[in-house]
């Protein structure tokens, strides 16, 4: 990926996945258990590899390797523990702890020679745990060689590469800073897919979204010199079925930094503000999912984009905003500026009362606080809803927990002076209070998901190095495979 300067680019899996017509020769990799019979993973390594792993003292404890070496010293086979089954990070099995030696095997081309009933998983996990960010740094600093591995044959290659490629794609936008990536190339990622899959796009720029009637979006993104916008996306699959399509909307939030505003946030508060963007990184890896894979809905992205910046024209605490939807908005404090943008986003979708509405966004440090971050808040406006999404997350190992949209609280966002303040006066449950205040602008819809992600993950993991993370877009896209919609 070159540096993003206007240049938005789509990174092939090449470098993690062999060819299919390849006859480079492969490593196998055999999974061994500590609850598995030992003759299962042993029975086809020779006396001599037995004698090996033993003098080397390897234990199948989850997460280990061994590598076996050839006679003639080159690399014969790899041995990796799997524990008890479980991967533990954070859940489903243990064939995710593949992704952790795509980053740690010598190069060469690998083949999973255990069987499994998870080889298209364990496909992904060693695509998504082979995912490196080395755009700013020197060539000299930098491996140009992966170990790849020989996708299965009986996995969907396609399916897997589109899968892999979305999820580098949200992290490459999301690992992207600020000085490379603002509203003008979260556009150019939309007009990319869009191109790609045919998908119809259109975008609101500047002052045009007064005149468009998107006063909340102009507002959070007017004192930055980097025009805020609404960016949309249409798209309908290319093989129909005789069934009605369900219509979904996606919304993301395009922050691309969020200095606080005028209620400025202190320097450590700043440090990881390139990540605000995170939602429109999670809805739009999501979005090259859906149309890569060819899925059955009528779907529509939209991605409200701005940078919440300090500038004489910046908005204020106390200002009164009349939204899209004529509710007026007291603004409580500038740093809540991702509830603005996509409230008018939320009214602008309703309009046409899809089946389903899914927002996506970095919107609150409270559900950090609650759940860490790797576990995204999620609320929806049925359990059953929630209960698809996050079973499906948990059997791919991009878990959610879920949250109420819990009305007790509704009257805590209530203002003296507007229909609505964008901060809730109860100084605990703000992950609830954000979730309540968007749901206000939801009247039409079937359906409401609205996911709280943290966007980042703070250290190394088996499927992520450290660094931008689109979570929950591999967990709403087996959901949405699932006809979670029908």
């Amino acid at each position: 990926m070159t540096k993003m300067t206007g240049n938005v680019k789509m990174r092939a899996t090449d470098t993690v996945f062999g060819g299919l017509d390849s006859d480079e020769p492969s490593v196998p990799i055999y999974f061994a258990g500590e609850s598995q019979d030992a003759a299962s993973w042993q029975k086809h390594l020779p006396d001599t590899t037995h004698r090996w792993l033993e003098a080397t003292a390897f234990t199948p404890k989850a997460g280990s390797h061994g590598l076996i070496p050839h006679e003639d010293g080159h690399l014969a086979a790899v041995v990796m523990g799997v524990g008890d089954g479980e991967s533990g990070d954070p859940c489903g099995p243990s064939e995710l702890l593949l992704g952790k030696l795509a980053r740690s095997l010598p190069a060469g081309l690998y083949t999973i020679a255990s069987n499994t009933k998870h080889s298209a998983l364990a496909a992904t996990a060693w695509g998504l745990g082979g995912y490196r960010f080395d755009a700013y740094r020197n060539s000299s600093d930098t491996s140009t060689t992966n170990a790849r591995l020989k996708l299965p044959e009986s996995v969907n290659h396609e399916a897997i590469r589109n899968t892999v490629e979305a999820v580098w794609f949200g992290r490459d936008l999301i690992n992207t800073p600020a000085s490379d990536l603002g509203p003008a190339e979260l556009e150019a990622a939309g007009h990319l897919l869009a191109k790609q899959h045919g998908a119809k796009i259109q975008v609101i720029t500047g002052d045009a979204l007064l005149e468009e009637n998107f006063p909340l979006i102009h507002a959070v993104g007017r004192a930055s010199d980097r025009a805020p916008r609404l960016i949309e996306l249409n798209w309908t699959p290319k093989k129909k079925t005789k069934d009605k399509l369900k219509n979904l909307t996606l919304i993301g939030k395009g922050i691309s930094f969020d200095t606080g505003g005028l209620d400025l946030k202190p320097a450590a508060g700043m440090l990881l503000m390139k990540k605000d963007m995170g939602g429109s990184a999670t809805v739009l890896a999501l979005a090259h999912m859906i149309m890569g894979q060819n899925l059955n809905v009528a779907l529509r992205v939209l991605i409200p984009a701005a940078e919440n910046s300090v500038a004489g024209n910046a908005f204020r605490p106390s200002d009164i905003i009349t939204s899209r939807s004529g509710t007026t908005v007291e603004i409580g404090n500038t740093d809540a500026e991702g509830r603005l943008v996509l409230a008018d986003a939320l009214s602008y979708a309703d309009e046409d009362k899809p089946d389903a509405i899914i927002t996506c966004a970095t919107l609150t440090g409270a559900a950090r606080v609650a759940l860490g971050p790797d576990l995204p808040a999620l609320f929806a406006t049925d359990d059953e809803l929630a209960t698809a999404i996050g079973d499906a997350g948990s059997k791919i190992g991009d878990p959610t927990w879920q949250m109420p949209f819990w009305p007790g609280y509704q009257p805590f966002l209530k203002s003296k002076v507007a229909d609505l303040s964008n901060t809730g006066s109860l100084p605990m449950g703000g992950a609830i209070t954000a979730a309540l205040f968007l749901k206000s602008f939801v009247k039409n819809a079937d359906h409401y998901v609205h996911v709280d992600l943290y966007g980042w993950r703070p250290s190394d993991k088996p499927l992520c190095p450290m660094g931008g993370e689109p979570h929950t877009a591999r967990a709403l896209f087996e959901a949405l495979k699932g006809e979670m919609l029908a």
